[in-house]
C-alpha cells in the first residue's frame, strides 16, 4: 500500500511537470518600444493584441515599452492601436524582441492647429467632380463652365452698323460645399473679359428635412424665374428683355420655404458687389457723405398646382419695394438700359438715361410656367415704378416674354421645388437630344408723362440646342428686333430720317410713320458650352 502511494505520487508529479512544460513551450515572450515616425519619441498607451483574439494582451507604458506572452497556437502578427496613428500590423517571425515605428495621423491646419480628419470618396456625377463622406454629411464639388460665344449681324438694311465678333461669354469657376450635414457655402467668380466679378459668395443653412433655407451673402435676387435660373439651364443664348428689370445679385439675408405645391421666399438686401466699379461707388458715398447704402424688401411667391412626373404648372408672383442703392453711379439716380439679347453687340438702344431726383421704386412680377413630358412653356411679366421727389413725375416701365421649346427625341424637362425653376433637362437618346425653341420678347422704357422715353422693342427669337451629354451642349439662335423711334441709345444711334432724307439720331425730326421709324435688324449668334 505504501509503495502504490509512493508511485503515485511520482505519476502525479511526472504529470505536472509535463503540463507545465508543455504550456510553457506554447507561450513565447515578446517585448519591444513603439515610437513615433514625427520625432522619434515613444509612444505610450498603444494597445497591443494578437490578430484574430478579442482581449488586448498589453499596454505600453510611458516609455513606449510592452511586454506580451503570445501562444504558439495563435496568428503570429499583433495589432498595435492608437487614436493618434495608423494602425499598424507586424508578424512576430520567431522574433522574441518586436519593436514598432508607428505612423501618426493627426493633420495640422497652416495656423498649427489640430485638425478633425473625415475620409471623403471621390466621384465624378453627371461629370461634376464631387468629393463627399461616407455618411454625406461633408461634400464638395467645383462648378466650372465655359461659354464660347460668336454672332453675325445682317445689318445691310440697318440704320447703325453692327459688328460682328466672338467672345468667351462666360468663363466661371465656382467652389460649393455642405458642411456638418446641414451648412452650406458658395464662391462664384467669372473671368471673362479680362475682369473678375464675383457671382456668387453666401453662406447659408438648409433643415432637415429639407423643406427650409436660410442664407446670407451675395447671391440672386428672388424676383424672375428667368434670372435666377442657371445660365447652364436656360432654353436661349441670352436673357429676354424683362430681365433687365430684375435686380440680379445683391448682399443680403434671405429665407425660403417649399414643399411639392408651393415655395415662398422672403429676403432683405443691400448694395451691389461684383466688381471694383460699384464698390468704389459705395465707398465713395460712405467716405465723402456718409450716406447709408440703402435697402430693398422683396418676396415671391410660387403656387404649383400639379408637380409630379415630369408634368408641372407653375404660377408665381413676386415683388420689391427698393430704396436707393450707394451702388449705383449717381446719388438718388436710376438708370434702365439694355442690349438687344446679344452680348456681342455693345450697341444699347434701349436706354432711358439717368432719372434723378429718385425717392424708392417698386417691382412687381408674374410667372406662368408648364410643362408636360418634352414640351415647355415659360412666360414672366415685370411692372416697374420709380417714385421720385416733389415736383417730379413718377416713371413707368414693364416688360414680357412667353417661349415654348420642345425635346424632339423624347427627353424630359426637370424642375428644382427649392429653386422654383427648371434645371437639367433628361436626354431622350443616348447620343444626346435636340431642343427647339421660340421666343416673343417685349419692352416698354417709354413713359411720357415723366418725359422720359427710354424706347420700346419687339424680339423674335427662334433656337435649337443640341444637348450632346451632361456637360456639353451647342446652340444657335436667330433673333429679330424692332425698335420704335425712341430706342436711340441716349441720342447715340439713329432711329431715322429727317425731312432732307439725312439719318438722325433725334425722334423728334424722324419722317417715318408710326411703326416704320426705329433700327431693324436680325442676327444668328452660336454658343459651345462646356460645363463641368
Amino acid at each position: 500500500m505504501k509503495k502504490t502511494r509512493q508511485i503515485f505520487w511520482v505519476l502525479l508529479l511526472v504529470v505536472a511537470w509535463s503540463v507545465t512544460n508543455t504550456a510553457q513551450a506554447q507561450e513565447q515572450n515578446i517585448s519591444g518600444t513603439i515610437t513615433s515616425s514625427v520625432d522619434g519619441t515613444p509612444v505610450s498607451d498603444v494597445k497591443i493584441r494578437v490578430k484574430g483574439e478579442k482581449d488586448i494582451a498589453g499596454v505600453t507604458d510611458v516609455d513606449g515599452h510592452y511586454s506580451i506572452k503570445v501562444g504558439e497556437n495563435t496568428s503570429g502578427e499583433l495589432v498595435f492601436v492608437h487614436p493618434d496613428f495608423d494602425q499598424m500590423e507586424l508578424f512576430i517571425n520567431g522574433r522574441k524582441t518586436v519593436n514598432a515605428v508607428m505612423e501618426s495621423n493627426v493633420r495640422y491646419n497652416a495656423y498649427g492647429q489640430k485638425v478633425n480628419r473625415i475620409e471623403l470618396i471621390a466621384e465624378s456625377r453627371n461629370g461634376i467632380l464631387t468629393l463627399e463622406s461616407p455618411d454625406q454629411n461633408y461634400r464638395t464639388w467645383f462648378d466650372l463652365r465655359v461659354n464660347f460665344d460668336g454672332a453675325h449681324y445682317f445689318d445691310n438694311d440697318a440704320l447703325n452698323d453692327l459688328g460682328d465678333g466672338v467672345r468667351i461669354r462666360r468663363l466661371r469657376f465656382a467652389m460649393k460645399t455642405v458642411l456638418y450635414k446641414h451648412w452650406t457655402g458658395e464662391v462664384d467668380l467669372n473671368f471673362a473679359g479680362g475682369e473678375l466679378d464675383v457671382k456668387d459668395a453666401f453662406l447659408g443653412y438648409r433643415s432637415d428635412p429639407h423643406k427650409y433655407y436660410f442664407k446670407a451673402g451675395y447671391f440672386k435676387e428672388p424676383i424672375s424665374m428667368e434670372t435666377t435660373t442657371t445660365s447652364r439651364y436656360q432654353t436661349f443664348i441670352e436673357e429676354p428683355y424683362m430681365t433687365t428689370f430684375a435686380p440680379a445679385r445683391q448682399m443680403g439675408f434671405n429665407f425660403s420655404k417649399w414643399d411639392t405645391q408651393y415655395l415662398g421666399v422672403v429676403g432683405v438686401h443691400f448694395n451691389d458687389v461684383e466688381n471694383s466699379e460699384v464698390t468704389t461707388y459705395t465707398e465713395d458715398a460712405n467716405k465723402d457723405y456718409g450716406t447709408d447704402e440703402g435697402y430693398s424688401l422683396t418676396a415671391k411667391g410660387v403656387f404649383r398646382p400639379i408637380n409630379k412626373d415630369h408634368k408641372l404648372i407653375h404660377l408665381g408672383v413676386s415683388g420689391s419695394y427698393r430704396t436707393p442703392k450707394t451702388s449705383w453711379e449717381y446719388a438718388k439716380t436710376y438708370r434702365i438700359s439694355t442690349r438687344d439679347m446679344t452680348n456681342i453687340s455693345r450697341k444699347k438702344y434701349l436706354d432711358t438715361d439717368d432719372i434723378p431726383n429718385v425717392k424708392s421704386h417698386m417691382l412687381l412680377g408674374g410667372e406662368l410656367a408648364a410643362s408636360y413630358n418634352n414640351i415647355k412653356f415659360a412666360s414672366e411679366y415685370i411692372y416697374t415704378k420709380i417714385f421720385r421727389e416733389t415736383g417730379f413725375v413718377n416713371y413707368e416701365a414693364s416688360g414680357l416674354f412667353a417661349s415654348v421649346s420642345y425635346l424632339v427625341f423624347g427627353g424630359k424637362y426637370n424642375y428644382n421645388e427649392e429653386e422654383g425653376e427648371f434645371t437639367q433637362v433628361t436626354r431622350g437618346k443616348d447620343w444626346g437630344d435636340i431642343e427647339v425653341a421660340f421666343r416673343y420678347d417685349y419692352i416698354n422704357l417709354n413713359d411720357k408723362a415723366a418725359n422720359i422715353m427710354g424706347g420700346s422693342a419687339n424680339g423674335y427669337t427662334a433656337g435649337v440646342t443640341y444637348h450632346v451629354n451632361p456637360n456639353v451642349r451647342f446652340m444657335v439662335n436667330y433673333s429679330y428686333i424692332d425698335h420704335d423711334r425712341y430706342a436711340n441709345g441716349k441720342g447715340k444711334l439713329y432711329v431715322g430720317t429727317d425731312i432732307n432724307g439725312n439719318l438722325t439720331k433725334d425722334y423728334t425730326k424722324v419722317t417715318e410713320t408710326a411703326g416704320k421709324a426705329g433700327d431693324d435688324y436680325g442676327f444668328v449668334q452660336f454658343r459651345a458650352e462646356i460645363d463641368f
